[in-house]
């Protein structure tokens, strides 16, 4: 008799947290639990790979596999030290940026305009909070200036868009002064690296 498989952990930066969920309806991954670690740590890039490290080493034991979807994001080559220690795997690239675009498309995009602010889905419905208020502009107004005047352009990089997103994204573009532009992403390389985290994993219990 096939047996029930044993599940598996995706450790998600909390602002991949609906993206990954998205997947995982998607995709009936079924034996696959997700746990999110708050967004704000991207504030503080050098508490990322200690953060990472204490939940799989709490996890561990009551997973047959995990995955963290996170890249690099400005650690400084500290994440990866801890999951080549851990025997864990990332998400490629530098930052969510890069993987959800492409590397090709954001190297062409930066190299296009490299004073460009890039949205995703998540700080587009975050922007009040971690932007405006999260850098007190909305306390200082005089910062906007400070923050965004070396900037030319915003790129909307899209997940999952609709007119509403679009119309956010286009609003925002034009409180910061900048030029607006979306490219559609879908979900990347998020989709393909959990994609063959997920499927390896439960071909392998399957079998067992």
């Amino acid at each position: 008799m096939i047996g029930t498989p044993a599940r598996m952990l995706v450790i998600a930066c909390g602002a991949l947290a609906r993206e990954v969920a998205a997947l995982r309806r998607a995709n009936r991954w079924s034996s696959l639990d997700v746990k999110a670690l708050p967004p704000e740590l991207h504030n503080r890039p050098e508490l990322i790979a200690g953060a990472v490290r204490r939940e799989i080493r709490a996890q561990r034991g009551r997973y047959a596999g995990i995955f963290v979807a996170y890249a690099e994001c400005g650690t400084k080559g500290a994440l990866d030290a801890v999951l080549a220690e851990e025997g864990v795997e990332r998400i490629a690239g530098a930052h969510c940026y890069e993987f959800f675009a492409s590397p090709a498309v954001f190297a062409a995009l930066s190299d296009a305009e490299p004073g460009t602010f890039y949205l995703t889905d998540f700080l587009l419905r975050h922007f009040e909070r971690l932007v405006i208020r999260g850098l007190g502009i909305d306390r200082h107004p005089e910062l906007l200036q400070t923050y965004f005047g070396n900037y030319r352009r915003l790129v909307y990089l899209a997940q999952a868009p609709d007119d509403e997103s679009d119309r956010l994204a286009q609003g925002i573009a034009a409180r910061l002064g900048l030029e607006y532009r979306m490219h559609r992403t879908g979900y990347g390389g998020l989709k393909q690296d959990l994609g063959a985290f997920a499927n390896r994993w439960q071909a392998v219990q399957w079998r067992a």
